[in-house]
């Protein structure tokens, strides 16, 4: 029974980080690729079923079969990444023009993501 129940949490766990990991690929202050990690970790012994969807998705498998292997991402990944938090936080200081102390928040946070995504190992080959 408190198997059951670990199992039930673990997976509901799961699609609440895979619902988030959704909503941040098109909110910039959300992170989609940490989400979808803590999905695969909460899936890996409880559902072999949704842990084998998330990496084989079309679009994110290969970087979360990448992650899970050897913890690093492929350095084009990172440049993406990068470009993508600069063009969003950017667009959102723009859209917040006049207030000031949220605008430097904003740059608080970009920087701060900036440099955690810059602590990520590197690696050229994508896992056979």
């Amino acid at each position: 029974m408190r198997q059951k129940i670990k199992q039930y949490l673990f997976i509901s766990l799961g699609w609440a980080f895979v619902v988030l990991g959704a909503i941040g690929a098109v909110v910039p202050l959300l992170p989609t690729t940490p989400f979808l990690i803590l999905a695969l970790a909460c899936f890996a012994e409880n559902s072999p079923r949704f842990h084998n969807m998330l990496l084989h998705h079309r679009w994110f498998g290969p970087a979360l079969q990448q992650w899970e292997k050897n913890h690093t991402i492929r350095h084009s990944v990172k440049k993406k990444v990068y470009l993508l938090i600069i063009v969003t936080f950017g667009i959102s200081i723009t859209v917040l023009w006049g207030r000031p102390w949220l605008q430097l928040m904003l740059v608080g946070i970009c920087l701060i993501l900036l440099w955690f995504i810059s602590r990520i190992k590197e690696s050229e080959h994508l896992p056979p």
